[in-house]
């Protein structure tokens, strides 16, 4: 829309709401710390650590049909099943005309589950006779699949900074706990694997959603520049 020879319209919302910055950013770098500490402490290992074996036993081999339940979460974060998640989060995200929120769904995602796959390399953590453990990339990809959902919510609702900060970690918190305790309890993870899964989401999301906000801003302010230089040049055309 055009006013005055000026260019206006309705700026697209940021997916990461201002009131939660300083606090997700805060929560981000926590999260970063329990990841690389967590990483220390397990690096080369192939056994449960302390508190891995404190909680392993009451929740590693359940029976059906917890069992079926643990494989449908396990399945939502294979490859197949992560694709046709993530797709209709994406459909939705579309249809709510919030195109930020579908590219941090996949950015955010994707950087989740690339930053665990690397540090299992790094860390070289295994369980069942050399599968890489450290950290979880199913608790990982679910946990930032959440923390997106939440922040769309958060965003289109208008929370302020308690209401908002409480519903994502929430949603993280939940998450991350459903798929943590699937991977345990199909023997695939250790617990710490989880948490250093869900602190990988809570590192890796937020920052992917200030760039994405920081790039998006960047183009449109490009975009709007280039329509307002046009704009000016036809205003300044004398008719012959």
């Amino acid at each position: 829309m055009r006013r005055g020879g000026r260019v206006s319209g309705r700026p697209r919302a940021p997916v990461l709401p201002p009131p939660l910055r300083a606090g997700l950013g805060l929560i981000a770098a926590l999260a970063a710390l329990v990841v690389v500490a967590l990483g220390l402490l397990y690096a080369g290992h192939a056994r449960p650590g302390r508190v891995d074996a404190w909680i392993q036993p009451a929740v590693d081999g359940v029976r059906p049909p917890w069992r079926y339940i643990a494989l449908a979460a396990d399945f939502l974060g294979e490859p197949a099943g992560a694709v046709m998640l993530a797709g209709a989060a994406v459909m939705g995200c579309l249809l709510l005309r919030s195109p930020r929120a579908a590219v941090l769904l996949v950015a955010g995602a994707g950087l989740a589950v690339g930053t665990a796959t690397l540090l299992k390399s790094v860390v070289g953590r295994t369980i069942h006779g050399g599968h890489l453990s450290y950290p979880s990339g199913h608790t990982a990809f679910a946990t930032a699949l959440a923390l997106v959902v939440a922040l769309l919510v958060t965003g289109r609702r208008g929370l302020g900074r308690t209401a908002g900060t409480s519903l994502v970690l929430a949603a993280a918190l939940v998450a991350g706990a459903v798929m943590g305790w699937a991977e345990v309890a199909l023997g695939a993870h250790y617990p710490t694997d989880a948490l250093g899964g869900w602190c990988t989401a809570l590192a890796v999301t937020p920052a992917t959603a200030w760039l994405v906000d920081r790039t998006a801003d960047r183009l449109g302010g490009r975009t709007a520049a280039r329509s307002g230089d046009r704009s000016g040049d036809a205003g300044r055309r004398e008719p012959r």
